[in-house]
């Protein structure tokens, strides 16, 4: 028996440290500065989630192009009642969202001629311009 409580004193921080992992693992960031892929983040009110990059044909910075190139992400905005809303963001073109305008600021990191960007190494900057 007293190796039983024993046993049990030494497993009771690891099940908190996990349940503490499980609950924090899909709060929303509180702000939209450094966002990946998949994660939610208050963007100035509302809940923003980019999902996928539909298009980065930006202009690697180290090379010379004629067309500067855009990137496009499929978001998601989580709406008050749990509703997802998916919409599409375009860098730098401000696009409408509830009552104010939504812009994809900045992608990170710059793209390059010599490796890809995996899915997992995107960050975005976010912004929301409410309305009155």
């Amino acid at each position: 028996m007293q190796n039983f409580h024993r046993l049990a004193i030494l497993a009771l921080p690891a099940a908190l440290t996990l349940s503490a992992c499980a609950t924090t693992r899909g709060a929303p960031l509180p702000d939209g500065s450094d966002v990946a892929l998949g994660q939610k983040a208050y963007v100035d009110g509302p809940i923003v989630q980019p999902v996928e990059v539909l298009e980065d044909s930006r202009c690697p910075m180290n090379a010379r192009c004629v067309w500067a190139g855009r990137v496009r992400v499929k978001m998601v905005w989580v709406r008050g009642n749990g509703e997802k809303q998916p919409f599409e963001a375009t860098l730098g073109e401000p696009v409408q969202l509830a009552d104010g305008k939504f812009t994809l600021e900045s992608v990170r990191p710059e793209k390059r001629t010599d490796r890809a960007i995996k899915p997992a190494d995107y960050r975005f900057s976010l912004r929301f311009a409410g309305g009155l």
